[in-house]
């Protein structure tokens, strides 16, 4: 019999039914006959000689060998659709596509290098999905995501994955964030721990870095934060805060960036942090990825020199901005 690979429309094929557990559900997700299903499953278990589906019953399910066959299928057509991409993107900037995965933070700060890029490269498509930096490194070693950038703490910038090449794009303080109405507003003063416990706060919630920085520093200095209201969404937080009657913790950059807000510094000094660049070990690069991580690491590094060459002010406090190095994924 002959034993040669089938190609991946059979197990496509297969893997609907084991999903929807109907050859007609799944032939009607997958827009092709019931008789066209059936007959690609059917030489693809005369192929393999082993039955792959139980249709005994009133629902269609994976054999014991059918489970295993699935498990490496699954990863055959990752490889697959991998190669695909990689073939068609090849040196051609004018089409293709990439997957980013961004915390709220550097989502952010990063929405300017997003309108840049689509600016040079109009015709790839960009999916930017806002997730948890745990969830960024899981899908950056699942090659669910292309590249993703995350805010760590500059102590722990490593990747938790050993299939996952971590880079530092850049470094700065946190700072307590108050709006232009907020009582503290214009007063030349650095607050310390106890006048801290006093002011009201808004923060992201215990699944963001950020936060658990924040609440390793409370722990450390014996602070009891007084966090009267936690989301998961920075637009929130930020827009909150610019009403007057809560503060919260940001980066500088952002605290900076508004007209309605202030960055107040407190003692002891908040921890830095840094915003890190995350990429499968090994994994093939688009063109579409290279121009994208390399026009990264350019824009950051150009916010490095600004920082570098200007003074923060708040109220008539002034604090030299922190410069710190970068690293090209292209140079990985």
């Amino acid at each position: 019999m002959n034993r040669n690979p089938m190609i991946a429309r059979s197990i496509r094929y297969l893997l609907a039914v084991a999903k929807h557990q109907s050859f007609t559900r799944a032939a009607e997700a997958l827009y092709v006959s019931q008789p066209t299903l059936s007959q690609q499953i059917k030489q693809l278990e005369e192929v393999l000689d082993v039955q792959l589906l139980d249709r005994s019953g009133r629902s269609v399910r994976l054999t014991a060998a059918g489970e295993i066959y699935a498990r490496y299928a699954k990863r055959a057509l990752g490889e697959l659709d991998a190669a695909q991409r990689a073939v068609n993107e090849l040196n051609d900037l004018s089409r293709g596509s990439i997957r980013l995965g961004m915390t709220p933070i550097t989502e952010y700060l990063s929405a300017p290098l997003l309108n840049e890029f689509h600016s040079l490269h109009p015709g790839i498509a960009v999916n930017s999905i806002e997730m948890t930096q745990e969830d960024i490194e899981r899908s950056v070693a699942e090659d669910r995501i292309d590249l993703g950038i995350a805010f760590t703490n500059v102590l722990t910038t490593k990747a938790h994955s050993n299939d996952i090449d971590s880079h530092i794009l850049f470094v700065e303080t946190l700072n307590l964030a108050i709006g232009k109405e907020h009582e503290l507003a214009g007063k030349e003063q650095t607050l310390d721990e106890q006048s801290l416990e006093g002011i009201p706060l808004i923060m992201l919630n215990t699944d963001f870095a950020l936060r658990r920085h924040f609440d390793v520093y409370c722990i450390e200095h014996g602070i009891t934060p007084n966090i009267v209201m936690e989301t998961n969404s920075l637009s929130i937080i930020i827009q909150t805060v610019r009403l007057g009657q809560l503060a919260t913790i940001l980066p500088e950059s952002i605290s900076c960036s508004h007209a309605d807000l202030a960055p107040v510094r407190l003692t002891p000094e908040l921890p830095y942090h840094t915003t890190t660049m995350f990429c499968r070990k090994g994994a093939h690069k688009s063109p579409a990825c290279e121009a994208f991580a390399e026009l990264m690491s350019n824009w950051f590094s150009s916010r490095c020199a600004q920082s570098t060459n200007k003074e923060i002010r708040v109220g008539k406090m002034a604090k030299p901005a922190l410069s710190s190095n970068t690293k090209a994924l292209s140079n990985a």
